[in-house]
């Protein structure tokens, strides 16, 4: 297992690269685990996990950095752990920090169900999936500080 720390826009990321099998990694980043699918992925040697800044396109905000799930890309643009196919984005309704992430990829959700609380002004916010559907990517964890209007997570 290899192990690297990162430090992006202030905020520190500890990743541990637990096994590489085909195109597909298993990494922790702070703690939490993530399957990590990789384009290009080479046999002999694994791509280096980078930990990704906010980018407004792709379900992680801009400007204000919040630490991000680690995406191992052979490309040289990392890329955040986006959904691999279309989604739509429950975004936060405004700034803060999320105190619980409460779904992971995977999971089915209904609408209005929360899927994280976000706190702002020393007031807990419950954030709610708009729709029914499959959670497809968790983009960020408990702790992490997020603008308005930043993907929390992507459901399909």
């Amino acid at each position: 297992m290899k192990e690297y720390k990162f430090k992006i826009n202030g905020n520190e990321y500890n990743v541990a690269i637990n096994s590489v099998s085909g195109n597909l990694a298993d990494v922790t980043v702070n703690g939490k685990s993530y399957q990590v699918e990789m384009d290009g992925a080479q046999t002999a040697n694994p791509a280096p996990v980078q930990a990704q800044a906010p980018q407004a396109a792709a379900p992680a905000p801009q400007a204000t950095p919040a630490p991000q799930q680690a995406q191992a890309a052979v490309s040289a643009a990392p890329a955040a752990p986006a959904a691999t196919g279309a989604g739509k984005a429950v975004k936060s309704p405004l700034p803060g920090v999320i105190i619980a992430v409460n779904v992971k990829p995977g999971d089915t959700v209904k609408a209005g169900q929360v899927v994280a609380v976000l706190e702002a002004m020393k007031m807990e916010n419950d954030i709610q999936a708009e729709s029914a559907g499959t959670v497809v990517s968790v983009n960020v964890a408990k702790g992490d500080a997020v603008p308005e209007g930043a993907p929390i997570v992507t459901i399909q």
